[in-house]
């Protein structure tokens, strides 16, 4: 409840119930978390960029007016010392959306709008200048001031360069016909159609000397990936994922996926290291390895470049290693190869001699501190979810932070001691030196119920043991009964976390609408050591069936307010796709929703964009004599017959992972069978819900459909 939830961050989950469970007379009298106060809640909508001197921080936020339908953004300075807020700039809508903060200066702000880079002194609410406006908007933009150095990426047509895109541009728009013809099957991905115009990398030089920063001029920048070798088919060009810049704006290491025959059953992903000024080609660094590399980092000795390694083919949920690169010595090492977590982001310690590394751990990403020499490590923040950490000087670091009663805000953390405990061993006593600096919804959440988590375990499938928590709803009375919604999250390989996200899976959300709402991070699920995670391959509907079901006894024999005749099941992607599994395997749901789901595992081959994701974790191809048993073992479709439960199917024009075929038969199936179902369609998603007025119309359906079939 939230009048009781500002405790000190990374309390334990029990401690935080044995207090909240004393105050639920106290929280009947706030008010429910609504669909309008949800959408309006302000976002940190980017890591804060740290000024020279340590002392102040840029950030920016966003927020939603649901009467105008638009979206606002705005550039924000923080005194890190004091915890003092201005608003640089006015705020920007819609199209003109504010974005990318940095420091071009000791006094000067950058920041890009409308795809230019705009720079802005420390006065409150007054207006940018434009500094760079391309022929093409730029995004990800790093500046170096060692060199003068402006780094950035744009989307550009086969000849690399900027300066034709607008002529490229006329000659696409003026053709006569609008096939599109496609011979690798690379020809789609996630939202998007394959096209000629890929993501390039660039630099260019600035002139700093004075309070105004200039660029030398359009046409003068340089595309760091020109002498790439070309591959023959226009459509599968070097597209940038990613990239990072040293200290001293010597050297570049930039992500991409090697274009090639293979593309859809490969997860290769490589990193090549370039100077930044182009003198030479692109040295790849990662040709060892068949999996996908990502996060790379410079030490800020500008000595070496760590990154992150999936190093077996064909798995993008692989257990990541950190590998380290000399760049004197150009060879190569691995670390921490005793840990069985797999990382998702680094970040180097000012002395160059750690790393911050953030995981998944029990249903938390925390922030681990690991000797680059030793490979020891220790947890430095605990409960909840720590999404980005940029240093601060030497001994502290700010985070984005949130937990499941708070939303994201900045941190800081000292970071002189950490828990000093090893290996996955959890951790919370060191969270107490996270302070929190930014409260952007605390005026709007005053007398709001937000539920805290009350974790719980239980013995799942492989008698092992399963992670799980609930929330209690809104106005809660110990002596009623309950709905319950069970809320399964997609992947499969992700977890539910401590945080609170603002989409369309927040679990307040479904306790403000009188749900006590049940979250299992069953067998593969990332957090629980890479075993765990790799259960699930060929288990689809296996291991995490029976957790599922398991998790569901261990609430009703543990918890006597849930109604055992009022459950609900809901879930998006492979959490959809559970939804169908369990539509053809039990009664005991009331009603379901399906969110981008799957149904047909077997036409799902023939039309999804990724091959090597259903390849290696249903098993090989269905169009073999070994391969199409997978397939059908834990096909929902095989068991339509059986399909009995009202479901409210949702999906997105756009969804290229799991096509729209994929929600529209089982709504047949259910309508023809004379069941009640319905469809949600938005002819401008894709496989998730990004326009708040569409999640608003998603949360309305979603939860009026759930409440009709349990009488809440």
């Amino acid at each position: 409840m939230r009048v009781l939830t500002r405790l000190l961050l990374g309390l334990v989950a029990t401690t935080t119930i044995s207090v909240i469970c004393g105050a639920d007379e106290a929280a009947k009298h706030l008010k429910p978390l609504d669909l309008r106060l949800f959408h309006s809640l302000r976002r940190i909508t980017s890591a804060p960029a740290v000024s020279s001197d340590q002392s102040r921080a840029l950030y920016t936020t966003s927020r939603y007016d649901q009467d105008l339908n638009k979206e606002f953004s705005y550039l924000c300075l923080l005194d890190i010392v004091t915890g003092n807020r201005t608003q640089l700039t006015p705020e920007s809508a819609n199209g003109e959306h504010i974005s990318n903060p940095l420091w071009l200066g000791q006094d000067t702000a950058g920041y890009l709008t409308s795809g230019s880079l705009y720079q802005h002194s420390l006065v409150a609410e007054s207006n940018g200048t434009l500094v760079y406006n391309a022929t093409v908007n730029i995004a990800s933009v790093v500046y170096r001031p060692a060199t003068s150095t402006l780094f950035f990426t744009a989307n550009v047509y086969p000849d690399g360069s900027i300066s034709n895109v607008h002529e490229n541009q006329v000659k696409a728009k003026n053709r006569t016909d609008s096939a599109q013809v496609f011979d690798n099957l690379w020809a789609r991905h996630w939202n998007k159609w394959m096209t000629p115009v890929k993501t390039n990398l660039f630099a260019v030089s600035v002139n700093n000397k004075g309070p105004v920063v200039s660029v030398a001029g359009v046409g003068t920048e340089s595309n760091l990936m020109r002498n790439l070798t070309e591959f023959k088919d226009p459509l599968l060009r070097w597209d940038v994922d990613g990239y990072t810049v040293s200290n001293d704006g010597k050297y570049v290491a930039f992500v991409v996926r090697n274009p090639s025959l293979e593309m859809v059953w490969s997860t290769n992903v490589d990193i090549y290291v370039v100077p930044a000024d182009g003198s030479s080609a692109p040295k790849l660094i990662t040709g060892d390895f068949k999996g996908a590399a990502s996060g790379p980092a410079f030490s800020p000795d500008n000595s070496s470049l760590a990154w992150l390694q999936m190093e077996g083919p064909g798995y993008e949920s692989d257990i990541n290693r950190i590998f380290i690169y000399n760049l004197s010595t150009a060879s190569t090492r691995s670390i921490a190869r005793d840990w069985n977590m797999s990382l998702q982001s680094i970040m180097w310690s000012a002395d160059s001699q750690k790393l911050f590394v953030l995981t998944p751990d029990h249903g938390d990403r925390r922030i681990v501190s690991m000797d680059v020499n030793t490979g020891s490590r220790s947890n430095i923040s605990g409960y909840g979810y720590v999404s980005s950490i940029v240093r601060l000087g030497n001994n502290k670091l700010l985070a984005i932070y949130s937990n499941v009663t708070d939303t994201s805000n900045i941190h800081m953390l000292n970071i002189c001691g950490g828990s000093g405990e090893n290996q996955t061993t959890t951790t919370t006593a060191a969270a107490a030196a996270m302070r929190q600096i930014t409260d952007v919804n605390g005026d709007l959440l005053q007398g709001v119920y937000i539920s805290s988590a009350e974790d719980f375990w239980f013995t799942g499938a492989l008698n092992e043991k399963v992670h799980g928590w609930l929330l209690r709803p809104h106005g809660f009375d110990p002596a009623r009964k309950y709905p319950m919604a069970l809320l399964i999250h997609g992947g499969p390989q992700q977890a539910s976390t401590h945080s609170f996200g603002l989409s369309q899976w927040n679990p307040n959300m479904y306790a403000s609408a009188g749900f006590v709402t049940v979250v299992i991070n069953f067998h593969g699920s990332q957090g629980y050591g890479q075993n765990f995670t790799d259960s699930i391959k060929e288990q689809w509907g296996g291991h995490p069936y029976i957790d599922l079901m398991k998790g569901v006894d261990h609430v009703l024999k543990n918890y006597a307010f849930v109604d055992s005749t009022r459950l609900v099941a809901l879930g998006g992607s492979y959490g959809g796709y559970m939804v169908n599994w369990l539509n053809g395997n039990t009664d005991r749901f009331s009603a379901m929703v399906a969110h981008d789901g799957m149904f047909n595992t077997v036409s799902n081959y023939y039309t999804t964009d990724e091959l090597w994701f259903v390849e290696r974790d249903v098993g090989g191809v269905p169009f073999t004599r070994d391969g199409r048993p997978k397939y059908e073992l834990f096909n929902p479709e095989r068991l339509a017959s059986r399909f009995k439960t009202p479901t409210l199917f949702v999906h997105g024009a756009n969804d290229f992972r799991l096509t729209l075929e994929q929600s529209l038969a089982p709504w047949t199936l259910l309508r023809r069978k004379g069941i009640p179902a319905r469809l949600v369609y938005f002819n401008d998603e894709d496989h998730w819900i990004n326009k708040p007025a569409n999640s608003i119309r998603w949360y309305k359906e979603v939860l009026d459909w759930i409440t009709q079939w349990t009488r809440v």
